[in-house]
């Protein structure tokens, strides 16, 4: 199969797990079934992938291969696959707009953005990168919070006809206006926000469904993540966080057949510890009654390493992302945005989510 091309918005440790992925995956050169959901999407091998062009901010960043680029401060997560060969691709400096909380620029020990000194490129810039580069892909990874940016990249990506798959909280491909932009276009979105592979969100869901399916009342519940990477540090400016608790909060009540109150429910990032570094730890509580009125609770603690959590679902985004371009589908794919996403455009129940995913992916359903 040719190569899927890729661009990066944000080479943070997501884009960091992403690209040592695609080596370690490649190296093994078969099916292992180790990380993955899926090693053949219609074709493509989770190796099948080439980043093309990158778009940062930070000064450790810009101007170095992608390849360099993700294991440079501030990324501090696991590195599982460290000779990534080197891309081709420098990375170009970006617009900063909302993509930095102001306090990460002073904040110390490493953590802190440094933004670099080269001019910020404007649209037409970022439009011509994209074409000279090929790009077929513009995938987001800017911070929780980067409204602004996000949606200056979105108009790049409609101008030159590049797909995007959005994998922050910033709801673009959820909302009607902009999933008719990119239909009239006949280019395709995914999104929006990132569902891990095993992470506290798809757990929360999980065991949401089941309490629900084995007949207890589910009363109250809460989910308290903290974690020591550069997104946490940015979700500690509170004012950032609205899309990104509307997104995890919804993603949980959605698949119960009776929301809970918003005082009986708490879901969303807590609290920022500096040696936790990448790894992630979710705290859930779960009360509610059973048989005969009588009360039960659930308490469970998961740690995972929080940016190779996403990565093995984004691999799948990029390659659903192609066959829709292959097959000359446009707009949003509610059906990998289901399966993939925590606020798709139609929420879905997981196990019916999977199910269209695979659908789509045989091709018996068109998004």
């Amino acid at each position: 199969m040719a190569k899927i091309k890729l661009a990066i918005l944000g080479v943070g440790n997501c884009a960091s797990s992403l690209l040592q992925g695609i080596t370690y995956y490649a190296a093994k050169n078969a099916h292992t079934g180790s990380g993955l959901m899926y090693w053949d999407v219609g074709g493509y091998k989770p190796y099948d992938v080439e980043v093309v062009a990158a778009f940062d901010v930070d000064a450790r960043k810009v101007g170095k291969d992608v390849a360099q680029a993700i294991f440079e401060l501030p990324n501090c997560t696991t590195i599982f696959c460290k000779d990534v060969p080197l891309t081709g691709a420098k990375v170009i400096m970006g617009q900063v707009l909302d993509g930095i909380a102001e306090y990460m620029q002073h904040y110390d020990q490493d953590k802190a953005f440094v933004v670099a000194k080269e001019k910020e490129s404007g649209r037409a810039d970022i439009v011509e990168a994209l074409a000279e580069s090929k790009a077929e892909i513009l995938l987001n990874y800017l911070p929780v919070g980067s409204e602004e940016a996000t949606k200056f990249y979105v108009e790049c990506c409609l101008e030159a006809g590049v797909a995007f798959i959005n994998c922050m909280p910033v709801f673009i491909a959820s909302q009607p206006e902009w999933a008719a932009r990119f239909k009239e276009k006949n280019i395709p979105i995914i999104g929006d926000d990132i569902k891990a592979q095993i992470g506290a969100t798809i757990t929360h869901r999980a065991l949401a469904a089941l309490l629900e399916s084995r007949g207890v009342n589910l009363e109250k519940t809460y989910q308290l993540n903290i974690g020591g990477n550069t997104d946490f540090l940015n979700m500690l400016d509170r004012s950032r966080l609205s899309a990104k608790k509307k997104s995890k909060t919804d993603s949980v009540q959605s698949v119960l057949k009776s929301p809970l109150q918003a005082d009986n429910i708490q879901v969303g990032p807590s609290d920022f510890i500096i040696w936790q570094k990448d790894n992630k730890v979710c705290y859930i509580r779960m009360e509610g009654t059973a048989f005969g009125g009588v009360p039960m609770n659930l308490e469970l603690r998961l740690s995972v390493e929080d940016s190779p959590n996403s990565a093995g679902i984004v691999i799948d985004a990029i390659r659903c992302c192609k066959l829709a371009l292959d097959r000359g589908t446009g707009g949003a794919l509610y059906s990998p945005s289901a399966y993939l996403m925590k606020y798709p455009p139609h929420q879905l129940t997981d196990d019916k989510a999977k199910l269209r995913m695979e659908e789509f992916i045989s091709g018996k359903r068109p998004s």
